[in-house]
């Protein structure tokens, strides 16, 4: 049976949708249903054919995140981070990537940040480091974390003078977790700290994720790994702003103010918020997901795509990413003071928007790099 990512996922939404205030109060994505999502195929999406991956286009990625998003922002947040790690496959040898990604239920994690640091030692690096943000890592069996190569003088560098890191890949019984996970928002994606102490990885179990080449020639091993990070997280955005959306204009029909006979859905104020909050919302979304049929379209052709549509998407990303947050407010703030309480969905709603933004991916100083790349000045464009 082909497999239909946007399919599954819409079969998971009223679970999801039901659990998550379970999903927040146990502050990760509760075991049983990360196995459900392994064995649906999820986390496999973004896998190579080879492995019994699903190899999901791009934009059939972003729908069935959006999707999920839609029931509950951190459930989805765990599948899009599970799926885009499984990325690392395509730039590992065969024998490598069947090696930690062919058990078909298998969850990966990980950071990409080099905060750790690895010593060569023989066809080995020894890692030591700490790791925040490793969201769903309590669910993985391998957990990646970024690490700086180092020599005997300090970190090793390339021919560019910059520093030269690495994804080590870490079997998840080799990595402490840290409870560290108290936040405002996206709380049940159990995004906690980790670490590692000299543990031994093979150099042929690390990846260089902006100069390895790709060991399986598809156009989705060429997609731009940041760009599908990105789309990933906003994705993520979108879904939750929708789902904010549909709560307020919900609730909207039947809530009354105060010594009022009207709905809210009946004062004219309420009408002219909700209508520029969904038109905000459509468009940054549409403005989205044509940069991403841009991008798929050049790489499909060959390459990575190009700097235009790479940076194209990453704009595109920030920008939804930022609306979405500014709806999910929008939504808040319509249905006044009965927003603030726990058991309306609005408040979480609300929280997860603003901490999405804050990702590296669509944090605002992207709009410094794009900006850069549109004006012509010369930019670092190797994480684009």
């Amino acid at each position: 049976m082909t497999f239909n990512a946007i399919t599954v996922a819409q079969s998971f939404v009223d679970e999801i949708h039901r659990r998550a205030p379970e999903i927040e109060s146990v502050r990760r994505l509760p075991p049983d249903l990360a196995k459900k999502f392994a064995q649906a195929g999820l986390f496999r999406m973004l896998l190579p054919a080879v492995l019994g991956g699903h190899e999901t286009p791009p934009a059939q990625l972003a729908l069935a995140i959006e999707t999920l998003a839609q029931a509950d922002a951190s459930a989805a947040w765990c599948v899009m981070i599970g799926a885009t790690t499984g990325a690392m496959a395509n730039r590992l040898s065969a024998g490598m990537a069947r090696q930690v990604f062919g058990d078909p239920d298998v969850i990966a994690a990980g950071v990409y940040a080099p905060m750790g640091k690895a010593v060569e030692d023989g066809d080995d690096w020894i890692v030591t480091g700490r790791w925040q943000w490793g969201s769903g890592s309590q669910n993985a069996h391998w957990i990646a974390g970024g690490a700086m190569l180092m020599g005997p003088d300090g970190p090793l560098t390339g021919e560019d003078g910059q520093p030269l890191h690495r994804m080590m890949i870490f079997k998840a019984e080799e990595v402490e977790l840290i409870d560290t996970w108290r936040t405002s928002g996206l709380c049940g994606t159990g995004s906690l700290d980790f670490q590692v102490r000299d543990v031994r990885v093979p150099k042929a179990r690390s990846v260089a994720l902006q100069s390895d080449p790709v060991t399986v020639n598809t156009p989705l091993a060429r997609f731009p790994i940041f760009g599908m990070l990105a789309l990933g997280v906003t994705a993520v955005a979108l879904g939750n702003a929708r789902g904010a959306l549909l709560a307020a204009g919900n609730a909207a029909q039947t809530k009354k103010s105060a010594g009022s006979t009207r709905t809210m859905a009946e004062r004219n104020v309420v009408q002219m918020d909700f209508s520029r909050a969904v038109a905000k919302l459509s468009a940054a979304r549409a403005h989205y997901f044509e940069t991403i049929g841009v991008l798929w379209t050049a790489v499909q052709a060959g390459g990575d795509g190009g700097i235009e549509p790479r940076n194209r998407l990453r704009l595109a990303c920030t920008h939804a990413a930022e609306v979405s947050a500014d709806v999910s407010k929008a939504a808040y703030d319509m249905m006044g003071g009965s927003a603030v309480y726990l058991e309306n969905d609005l408040q979480r709603r609300f929280r997860d928007a603003n901490v999405i933004t804050h990702h590296a991916m669509v944090a605002p100083a992207m709009y410094e790099v794009t900006g850069r790349v549109l004006l012509g000045l010369p930019t670092r464009t190797d994480q684009l």
